[in-house]
């Protein structure tokens, strides 16, 4: 028995558990913080895209862009791609999806096995040497070949500010019963950020950004970013319309240590942006009074990273 009966899977979306982790904290020498994690792998798809995916969709429909039968075509690194394609299911619309090839393999299966018709750039763009760049690229050639084809948009989309800001930050602190002192979330588009943002701007709460080294976003350097999930390589129209307290740039090496530090103390295993979300929060602690609640929004789970950031060899061959 549950106390919640669930018509269609889309109403499953949302809602994910908030867990406090005590083991983290007092590996950290910090029993006296509440350090807390948003799983976002709780969503259907395994990821907090399902909540961006959800906005954007309704907002095509609302605003009579997307209706059944219509062709949409859209960039992922993975998770949007997964989103999306059980939208365009639910939705009746044909999913076109271009992803480049540092997605994960299971993660393309996943979309392909759901009905989306997947396209995988083969080289970067050559000017920038950026994979996103080129897979924009190739959305745009796609919507001229598609008739009538659309395009949500992620980096432009201001439905994922209103997705997170009314579903993971306003989960976040009614869980917990007030605003949290500090939240620390991994950009990208900077959808969840904004959200966030947006949710707490009459509270104390500071949203710390966790982005990658190597990514353009908010004057970062660019330079080689061997994981998918966190930083891009342009600056996305999202980006330009935050302002995060601050910014943390995490390479992939102290991700990939702070993911499988989670896995080993809490059995939680997370995705690659959320072993950056984790190794900031780490770099942070020392500075926190007593007390204090600290979130750390983790976006995906790791089973789709078993052969990527969980691998020694994959690791030692490719960061």
């Amino acid at each position: 028995m549950t106390d919640r009966l669930y018509v269609g899977i889309e109403s499953t979306v949302g809602h994910t558990p908030l867990v406090r982790l005590d083991r983290l904290a007092a590996l950290k020498g910090r029993e006296d913080l509440n350090i807390w994690a948003k799983l976002e792998s709780f969503n259907p798809g395994g990821s907090a895209k399902d909540r961006t995916a959800a906005g954007m969709v309704a907002d095509a429909i609302a605003t009579g862009r997307l209706r059944p039968g219509s062709i949409a075509v859209e960039s992922s690194s993975g998770n949007l791609g997964v989103a999306l394609a059980r939208e365009a299911v639910l939705h009746e619309f044909t999913f076109h999806c271009v992803v480049d090839p540092r997605a994960n393999r299971t993660t393309v299966a996943h979309m392909r096995a759901l009905g989306a018709v997947v396209h995988e750039v083969t080289e970067p763009d050559p000017e920038t040497s950026d994979w996103l760049t080129a897979r924009r690229q190739l959305v745009e050639k796609l919507l001229t070949e598609y008739d009538g084809a659309i395009n949500f948009d992620q980096y432009s989309n201001r439905a994922a500010f209103a997705a997170h800001r009314d579903g993971t930050m306003a989960e976040i602190m009614a869980d917990l019963g007030h605003a949290p002192d500090h939240v620390f979330v991994a950009v990208s588009t900077t959808g969840t950020l904004g959200g966030c943002l947006a949710a707490t701007v009459d509270t104390p709460t500071e949203v710390h950004a966790v982005d990658a080294e190597g990514s353009v976003l908010f004057g970062g350097k660019r330079g080689v970013r061997p994981l998918p999930g966190y930083g891009a390589g342009v600056v996305t129209e999202l980006s330009t319309q935050v302002t995060p307290r601050d910014i943390a740039r995490i390479d992939a090496r102290s991700a990939i240590s702070a993911a499988r530090e989670l896995a080993a103390c809490e059995a939680i295993l997370p995705g690659a942006s959320g072993g950056a979300v984790l190794a900031a929060l780490d770099a942070a602690l020392p500075d926190y009074p007593a007390g204090a609640d600290v979130v750390a929004i983790l976006h995906d789970n790791g089973t789709a990273y078993l052969s990527t950031i969980y691998d020694d060899t994959w690791v030692e061959e490719n960061v």
